[in-house]
């Protein structure tokens, strides 16, 4: 492993520590932080110590003393602080990773500032990182963090597990940096795959501490399955590959592989979830030979449990899509009609392109290259733009 990926691996488990140790989240962040920068260049220069956790909870530790005594200065406490020196040699055993995440998806915070924080503190990720990955001002990402973890610290949150009721609020927010790592809201890129591969990597934490969380295996199954495509889905110029034109021999069969016994496993042993059910959607595509072979009624089944166990927008037009292949177009179109007054799909980008492919399919050219060209102005995101206006020109060029 590289000395970044260590650095990141240990990163929730020395802040852990330092916060369970201190209490005080924000002055730990910090101090975790200068320790992780002076490891990426002494251990560089000089190798790996004998136990490189206990090395940045040391180092961790006497930096935020020294925080620490720099405020009680002025507060006439220093004598309190040599009392508070970490005990030499005692780095410990418990892993607060969970912990951590949990803290971090505090139901004080924003979604913004939970994915922010999520990613610095217990990712390892940079602020420079985190704001390259979304595309904003590094002072964004700093005034986001900054502001989480004062609520933290306003909110009186010490550092034990909280209710268990938090858990969905951390997969939810895993799967928002997986989903943007995999299809990017905005700019050039489709993929930004360090986004995508931090929220697998934390994901295969959460379930290595939570195995019998059914939901946990299904979203890492989820995951798993959806990014396994991600090789065929951008040709070399950076264009879009939509998932029927895709070279099914570029997808990633380990990972399907993975993705597969994981769903099976915890679909036989724990109660179905949403997570689950989209995993299960993901495999029937992953498990279609050619695009042709896809067995759409299965596809809509799952649609149908899934838009009973959690309804949404994404849900009802995917559901919509699945229809049509079924149903034909006709149907789907009648459907998508009644969907749109839904506050949250007006003037969608993705409406107006899921009508476009429903009037291709049922022949209407001339409509659905006015619906690719209204979906391309729609849309942030470069290569969607490039993809959705080459359809318009193609489909006119077949009228």
């Amino acid at each position: 492993m590289s000395v970044e990926g260590l650095l990141r691996e240990l990163t929730p488990q020395v802040l852990g520590a330092l916060v369970r140790r201190y209490g005080d989240f924000d002055s730990c962040e910090d101090a975790v932080q200068e320790a992780l920068l002076a490891a990426a260049v002494q251990w560089k220069q000089e190798g790996l110590p004998r136990d490189p956790k206990g090395w940045l909870i040391m180092v961790a530790s006497r930096r935020r003393i020294e925080l620490w005594r720099n405020e009680a200065a002025r507060r006439r406490r220093e004598e309190s602080a040599a009392a508070m020196e970490p005990p030499a040699g005692a780095v410990p055993a418990a892993d607060d990773t969970l912990t951590l995440l949990q803290m971090c998806c505090h139901p004080a915070l924003t979604p913004d500032s939970q994915v922010a924080l999520t990613l610095r503190a217990v990712g390892g990720l940079t602020t420079a990182e985190i704001a390259r990955a979304f595309l904003v001002p590094e002072a964004t990402v700093a005034q986001r963090i900054s502001r989480a973890k004062q609520r933290i610290r306003a909110s009186g949150s010490s550092f034990s597990m909280p209710p268990s009721g938090r858990l969905p609020a951390v997969l939810e927010v895993l799967y928002l940096i997986f989903n943007e790592g995999y299809t990017a809201s905005s700019g050039p890129s489709l993929n930004r795959v360090e986004l995508s591969g931090e929220a697998i990597r934390l994901t295969r934490q959460l379930h290595a501490r939570l195995p019998s969380e059914g939901e946990v295996a299904g979203l890492l199954a989820l995951m798993l399955l959806t990014d396994a495509r991600r090789p065929a889905r951008v040709r070399d110029d950076g264009t879009l590959v939509p998932l029927a034109e895709q070279e099914r021999g570029l997808w990633d069969s380990a990972a399907i592989a993975e993705g597969d016994a994981l769903l099976t496993r915890t679909l036989a042993t724990a109660p179905i979830g949403p997570y689950q059910v989209q995993a299960a959607i993901a495999a029937v595509h992953d498990g279609a030979a050619t695009a042709e072979e896809t067995d759409w009624r299965q596809i809509l089944g799952l649609y149908d449990l899934l838009r009973a166990l959690a309804p949404g927008p994404m849900v009802t037009l995917n559901r919509i899509v699945a229809l049509a292949m079924v149903s034909g177009p006709s149907v789907a179109l009648e459907e998508l009609a009644r969907a749109e007054s839904e506050p949250a799909l007006a003037g969608h980008h993705r409406v107006h392109a899921v009508r476009a492919h429903l009037l291709e399919l049922a022949g209407d050219r001339e409509g659905a290259a006015a619906g690719y060209e209204l979906a391309a102005k729609a849309t942030l995101s470069d290569p969607e733009r490039r993809y959705l206006s080459s359809r318009a020109v193609a489909v006119r060029a077949r009228s």
